[in-house]
Order: C-alpha cells, then sequence, then structure tokens
C-alpha cells in the first residue's frame, strides 16, 4: 500500500506521537476518579514507569496502544508496508520490554492490569473499565496481570 502523505509529512505526524496524557490513558484516569480511585502517574520508582499506580491497592495500569505494543488479533496491530524488518524489530523490542516490566513488577508483588486502546471504544467501553474496577478490588493471593478486553495473555 503507497503511503497518501511525503515522507517529511509521516516523519513528522509519528515524532508527535505522545508517551504521556493520550486520550486512551486520560479516559482510564477520569473513570478511577469518578469512582472514587486515587493514583499517582508515571511512577518512575516502578519498572515501566506505569501508567497508572494505585498504591492502596498495590495495582500497576499500563494504557497500551494496539498498534505499538502489538495487541493480537486486533485491527489496529498493523504493520506498515514501508521498511517491514525496521517495524517488527521494533515492535518485537517493545514487546519484549513490556513482558519483562511486567514480570519485574509481579515479582515486586504487584498486581498488573493491561488496558489496550480498542478496548476504550465506544460499545465495550463499559465492559473495559467494569472489568478493571473488579479487578482492582480483588483481593489476590498472589500478584498477577490480566489484559482488558480479556486477551489470550502473551508469555512473561
Amino acid at each position: 500500500m503507497v503511503d497518501i502523505v511525503s515522507a517529511e509529512t509521516r516523519s513528522r505526524m509519528m515524532a508527535s506521537i505522545r508517551r504521556r496524557n493520550t486520550k486512551p490513558e486520560m479516559v482510564v484516569r477520569q473513570e478511577l476518579h469518578a469512582a472514587g480511585f486515587r493514583f499517582r502517574l508515571d511512577v518512575r520508582s516502578l519498572p515501566g514507569s506505569p501508567d497508572i499506580v494505585l498504591p492502596k491497592w498495590r495495582t500497576a495500569i499500563f494504557v497500551h496502544g494496539c498498534f505499538w505494543h502489538r495487541h493480537a488479533g486486533c485491527k489496529y496491530a498493523s504493520t506498515p508496508a514501508t521498511r517491514p524488518k525496521f517495524w517488527q524489530a521494533k515492535f518485537e523490542a517493545n514487546v519484549r520490554r513490556d513482558c519483562s516490566n511486567e514480570r519485574a513488577l509481579i515479582e515486586m508483588g504487584w498486581k498488573v492490569a493491561i488496558v489496550w486502546e480498542c478496548g476504550l471504544a465506544q460499545g465495550v467501553r463499559a465492559d473495559t473499565i467494569c472489568g478493571l474496577f473488579a479487578f482492582i478490588r480483588h483481593p489476590s493471593p498472589s500478584p498477577t496481570r490480566l489484559f482488558f478486553p480479556e486477551t489470550p495473555p502473551r508469555p512473561i
């Protein structure tokens, strides 16, 4: 598929993608706050600097974009046609880093929730948020991780 914008424009567009305060992250934060949860943002002392940390519940939440973090089976997790080897290596490194951070948090006794961008779309958002709230409140005997919407977990 041919790109419809110039290489310079595409480069500028990709460079403008933010890491913090993304729309999906803001949606999760607003829902958590409205439900009475209090949290910290981008806690750098924890592996992977989770997007949202609920210290009282010992829960770390990552709000992942389906494209960048390779949500399995998601229509948004496509691979660009240009420079496929570059993109494949980048995506694999992202997934490896994600798994490493999740493993480290679990070993430290944290529950880890992964909220996928597609799970916050209209029509499925309520189920995703309800599932997230239940996961946070559930007294887990051992640290775990869960994906929202639920998908087959990738190995850590």
